[in-house]
């Protein structure tokens, strides 16, 4: 399994710089002022690298919600119980989430993915790929195995590779599980040297004394387990959680296929730390949605160098923030295929030294 991430992660290389070039000429040959589309140009000019040509358009979007249980939940560490998981399957797969209407709205495909539900689930567009029940209690000792994390993380690329074999050219984050902010929080903390009293939030709306409670676990956590920083599978089985490293092979995939992944809030900023740390070179194929109401995330994003697309307080995962800046995505492709060149439009452009 090892050599099968060494493949995955031995593929992914730079993005195309000659096309990135190209789509800055083109951007400043717009019949605009350079530069006064803001982070949309940016945003152009990343595309155009990723997907090696200055005018991308994204036709098949896919969302990739990833499912798992954590053992860490025993702790009393959210507002919800946890088998809120497994309930909230179903209303993913009838199409009930917040992120099935916003991936409806951005026409988009929501793939739903069971890797560690602590429960049974049979649903005809359920894909079942399940690692085992949900992981260990991380408080008391290791999450998962060694082994358990890589399975989980070439199931994250297996995914990724499959939607791409069926037309995907773009993807999108998401997750469900009761729990997935302890272990986010404590991969931040293992990664980034991070205090838990930075990096721990209030996750589904715990009181002041749940968060004390939560912040005492993510450090015990870090304490007992001692993840390796350098190892990041070692981080991974230690003190996160099945859908982050599933999450972790999509990323991977995607950019070993040179297609950009919209990320979405706080779990997966935790799996962008897992697949950048596997394969530096990934980062350059993700894209930040929007920054989270969850504390840590802002501080997760500065240290993966990521600028978010949007600020909206949300923080309920699932892929919602991608699923929003589908529009932005679908405004770049407009700009770049649609609008007028001052040459074709006939419009004088800026003459340098004459401002």
């Amino acid at each position: 399994m090892q050599s099968a991430i060494h493949e995955i992660t031995g593929r992914i290389t730079a993005p195309d710089e000659k096309s990135s070039l190209q789509a800055v000429l083109h951007l400043n040959n717009l019949t605009k002022p350079p530069g006064s589309l803001g982070r949309l140009e940016a945003l152009a000019v990343q595309l155009a690298g990723i997907s090696s040509t200055v005018k991308p358009s994204y036709t098949k979007r896919t969302v990739v919600v990833m499912a798992a249980d954590h053992g860490v939940c025993s702790e009393g560490v959210s507002a919800f119980p946890q088998e809120v998981t497994l309930q909230m399957a179903f209303n993913f797969l009838t199409g009930g989430a917040a992120v099935n209407v916003l991936a409806r709205q951005g026409n988009a495909e929501v793939q739903f993915v069971d890797i560690g539900i602590n429960g049974e689930l049979s649903h005809p567009d359920l894909i079942a790929r399940k690692v085992r029940m949900g992981t260990d209690n991380m408080a008391v000792g290791p999450a998962m195995s060694r082994d358990e994390a890589l399975q989980a993380l070439l199931v994250g690329v297996q995914v990724a590779e499959e939607a791409v074999q069926n037309g995907t050219d773009l993807f999108i984050t998401g997750e469900m599980g009761i729990g997935n902010t302890t272990a986010s929080a404590a991969i931040l903390c293992a990664f980034e040297n991070v205090s838990p009293e930075l990096a721990v939030g209030r996750g589904t709306g715990i009181d002041d004394a749940q968060l004390r409670n939560k912040i005492r676990v993510v450090n015990q956590a870090i304490h007992i387990n001692q993840p390796n920083a350098a190892d990041p599978l070692d981080v991974l089985s230690k003190v996160g959680g099945l859908e982050i490293a599933g999450l972790a092979g999509v990323i991977l995939g995607a950019a070993a296929n040179r297609v950009p992944v919209v990320l979405d809030g706080f779990i997966s900023g935790a799996a962008a730390l897992v697949a950048r740390a596997l394969a530096p070179e990934s980062i350059s194929y993700m894209i930040s949605s929007h920054v989270s109401g969850e504390q840590g995330h802002r501080l997760m994003l500065q240290r993966l160098g990521l600028e978010p697309l949007l600020d909206l307080g949300l923080r309920l995962g699932e892929g919602t923030g991608g699923a929003l800046c589908l529009h932005l995505i679908d405004a770049v492709s407009h700009i770049m295929n649609e609008m007028a060149t001052f040459e074709s439009a006939g419009v004088s452009g800026a003459e340098i030294g004459n401002q």
